[in-house]
């Protein structure tokens, strides 16, 4: 099967709904003129119906007048005038019924008969009666109006026609302008779909390689030119599945192999330290010291980067459920509550109700480490505030601390491995700063991320944690 690219999809759906709207529009015009014409038409028919019964009136009155005259006068040239006002009467009356034959019935005969009758009168002068004439006339009159009223009801009828027939057309327009657009509609929705899916699977494959999993292959759908993003999108997943497994398994090498030997050096400059090989001169014995505390550093080190590493790791797997946000804090500082204690510092939870959803194992971890940074940098009999608020999409996890703080050099490199602040801590530490580390690797595996917010005093860490209602 021929798979099409991306902007023949979108061509393909345009010219589609183009189609659909254009053949609407198209047909709509067609009838407008069709309408048009009808009613010019009827226009032009209604006003030569009109100028024709108006003819045919006034020629009828002259007729009339001509009769009456040549009835008083016996002039034959006014009886001659009556026969020519008569044949232009007959041409008027085929005039109206070749307009509106079907609505005259008999008057036109009618109309004929009596004025052949009239006619026929005046050319007989020895048997015409004034009355007979008289009252012909005026049967002529009345079939004039009949005339008339029967144009009129055409006209009317012929207007009522077109007004039914525009009626009709604009519900069936009414009717096809509905299904375009139903058609338009739905055509875009399927484009959409066809469209967006795969940028969807494209998003969440992404995402997936800003978490280091690598794990799940990537399959994406849609148009072709996708589709080609999509394999190479997965070999990229391999290509980085491939380095990352690389990096471990350095970082395995090069820790065990450093254990080993730190190992002896450990335990040779405990003996030394014992004077085992015999007695130490205060020069040798400073020597040894400096080395012994350099190999615990050292062992501290290497203990954190392999912590960092399982860290790393263990941010691929993800346990996402809901659970109460007050619990996690309140779990957070149980674990915490004696090393506090010793250092007489009161630990605040600020907690609004609640379900959350996360990783609770990585978020108990995430809460250790800001806690036991802010305990070590608190000074004694302080107070730290530990909070979590609810926002809108998210949860804010807040530690803050009355300490000296980070300083303003240190606040956009304090999340790098091994970067500890330059301000001392009131009490020795033993980390090797890779804690904070740790946290916005963990943060980012559940989709959130973790700042260091101003602070009048002290330092205030927050952790947002996306959460969908």
């Amino acid at each position: 099967m021929k798979r099409i690219s991306f902007l023949q999809g979108m061509l393909v759906g345009f010219v589609f709904i183009v189609a659909l709207l254009g053949g609407v529009a198209i047909n709509s015009w067609l009838l407008l003129e069709n309408l048009v014409g009808e009613s010019r038409e009827n226009s032009a028919l209604a006003v030569e119906l009109s100028a024709a019964i108006q003819t045919l009136n006034e020629r009828s009155v002259d007729m009339e007048r001509s009769a009456r005259q040549y009835l008083v006068l016996g002039d034959g040239d006014l009886r001659r005038r009556f026969q020519s006002y008569l044949e232009e009467s007959y041409e008027q009356l085929g005039r109206i019924e070749a307009l509106a034959a079907p609505g005259l019935g008999d008057v036109p005969a009618q109309w004929r008969s009596v004025a052949g009758k009239i006619s026929r009168r005046l050319a007989r002068q020895n048997e015409k009666t004034e009355e007979d004439i008289l009252v012909l006339l005026d049967r002529l009159g009345s079939l004039n109006n009949q005339v008339a009223q029967a144009g009129q009801r055409w006209m009317d009828s012929e207007n009522t026609r077109l007004i039914h027939e525009l009626e009709k057309h604009r519900i069936q327009l009414g009717s096809k302008l509905a299904l375009a657009l139903i058609g338009a509609v739905s055509v875009a929705l399927v484009m959409g779909w066809w469209l967006l899916r795969p940028v969807r699977q494209l998003d969440r494959a992404i995402r997936r390689l800003g978490a280091r999993r690598f794990e799940e292959e990537i399959n994406v759908g849609g148009p072709i030119d996708l589709r080609r993003l999509g394999r190479r999108l997965d070999w990229l997943r391999q290509h980085l599945a491939e380095l990352e497994s690389d990096r471990q398994k350095t970082l395995r090498h090069v820790s065990h192999e450093l254990k080993t030997p730190l190992t002896a050096l450990k335990e040779g400059a405990a003996l030394l330290a014992e004077e085992v090989p015999g007695p130490l001169s205060p020069g040798q014995r400073e020597v040894v010291q400096i080395m012994a505390h350099n190999v615990l550093g050292l062992q501290g080190r290497i203990e954190s980067l392999l912590g960092l590493n399982a860290a790393i790791f263990d941010a691929r797997q993800l346990n996402m459920v809901r659970c109460e946000a007050g619990q996690l804090l309140t779990e957070a500082v149980s674990r915490h509550e004696l090393r506090a204690q010793t250092r007489q510092i009161h630990i605040t939870q600020q907690i609004d109700p609640g379900e959350v959803r996360l990783d609770t194992g990585k978020m108990a971890l995430i809460l250790d480490n800001l806690l036991a940074n802010a305990i070590d940098f608190s000074p004694q009999g302080g107070e730290i505030v530990l909070a979590a608020r609810r926002a809108p999409d998210a949860w804010h996890f807040d530690c803050i601390d009355a300490g000296c703080g980070v300083a303003p050099d240190d606040s956009e490199r304090i999340f790098q491995p091994f970067v500890q602040g330059r301000l001392p801590a009131p009490v020795a530490r033993r980390g090797s700063g890779v804690g904070l580390s740790i946290v916005r690797e963990l943060a980012n595996a559940m989709g959130g991320k973790v700042d260091l917010l101003a602070s009048a005093q002290g330092a205030h860490f927050r952790v947002e944690i996306p959460d969908a209602h």
